[in-house]
């Protein structure tokens, strides 16, 4: 069997990492299956893309197309053209896709106008905003999905509701929480990337969009973690994005007063801080779901959230990201939060062997 695997964001590379492992331990054990990646360039930073691939032993990808930086009509039309040429030439039995990113969509739409079953890994999920890409994009994807990996009972039910149904939706639980739990085991005793002596600290990190792009609510962002500082040490990663929005808007200088400001972090560095912080306050789907893994509670700077499971126990506070009093108020109240991890939300830690045997037992 052979399958096309398309990636070209941060939380696919951390995802496809664990499916990568699975797939390899399957050819170790004598099975015909072969994986060759596609990496779209949708993340062109070094320290948001290759800096994955050296860390976590995800194999080097087969194809780069380089096509970052682009206007999403720009960006979507040149990743279905040349992803359509890789297909032609090497008519794979599956094309695997990660989430909601441009390159998701993409990849989906180039597979199944040629014929090619799409295999959606974190299908089901919804914001029920459609002004939000990511939400345009994985509505696309599912609906045009031969298989669709859904990690929780939630995301089932949205399924349902939309009419996709049947043996073509599998519920197998997260593949970020098989890669939290491999790689946390994996980094015991990696030192933090930065010194927060004693003092409890809170994660920050911020790069949407809707929240970056939008001066008023990247404002009362800042001066919300400006009300905060004295009473809690923020620890921020700054996506490229997120500094260049700051930079225009004259807000990076207050910011930095408040937190320390860090360059783009690996995965690694990134899992250490969310195991060792009091709080995480975030804007990222992903991030939320980490927070939770390692038992901490978070802050969402957004209205809506495809987790909401995690909103219905407790472990995560939404907070509309332009109300400066309401986002201080959830980091104070949220420093008391106590998240029980003990129900399996997101399955057992072994998504990725469900979905490589999946594949296998529905080849082509």
């Amino acid at each position: 069997m052979k399958i096309l695997t398309v990636i070209g964001a941060r939380p696919q590379m951390v995802k496809a990492a664990v499916v990568s492992r699975a797939v390899a331990a399957r050819q170790s054990s004598g099975v015909n299956i072969r994986e060759m990646i596609v990496h779209t360039g949708q993340h062109f930073d070094k320290n948001m893309s290759d800096v994955f691939f050296d860390e976590m032993g995800i194999p080097k990808p087969d194809n780069m197309l380089g096509l970052g930086g682009l206007s999403h009509g720009a960006m979507t039309g040149r990743m279905i053209e040349q992803i359509e040429s890789i297909l032609q030439q090497d008519r794979p039995d599956w094309v695997l896709v990660y989430g909601d990113t441009n390159s998701t969509m993409a990849g989906a739409l180039a597979a199944v106008k040629l014929h090619i079953p799409v295999a959606h890994i974190e299908a089901g999920l919804r914001s029920w905003n459609r002004a939000m890409p990511e939400e345009i994009n994985r509505v696309v994807t599912d609906h045009v999905s031969s298989l669709l990996f859904a990690p929780t009972d939630s995301a089932v039910k949205n399924l349902l509701v939309e009419g996709i149904i049947g043996e073509k939706v599998v519920r197998t639980g997260d593949v970020m929480l098989d890669a939290s739990l491999f790689y946390a085991k994996n980094s015991v005793g990696r030192p933090l990337p930065v010194d927060v002596g004693d003092c409890p600290f809170a994660l920050v990190t911020i790069h949407r969009a809707e929240n970056t792009d939008e001066p008023r609510r990247l404002a009362a962002i800042v001066a919300a973690m400006e009300a905060v500082a004295s009473e809690l040490h923020l620890v921020f990663p700054l996506h490229p994005r997120t500094r260049g929005a700051l930079e225009r808007h004259g807000l990076l200088e207050r910011l930095a007063r408040a937190a320390t400001l860090l360059d783009p972090l690996g995965y690694l560095d990134m899992i250490r801080l969310e195991d060792e912080c009091c709080l995480v306050i975030t804007d990222s789907g992903g991030v939320q779901k980490e927070a939770y893994f390692f038992g901490k509670p978070c802050v969402t700077l957004r209205t809506e959230t495809e987790w909401t499971e995690l909103v219905d126990i407790g472990a995560n506070k939404l907070v509309a990201p332009d109300d400066e009093k309401s986002i201080v108020e959830a980091i104070r109240s949220g420093m008391q939060v106590r998240v029980d991890t003990q129900t399996q939300l997101y399955g057992d830690g072994h998504a990725a062997e469900q979905i490589v045997d999946c594949l296998l037992s529905r080849g082509r």
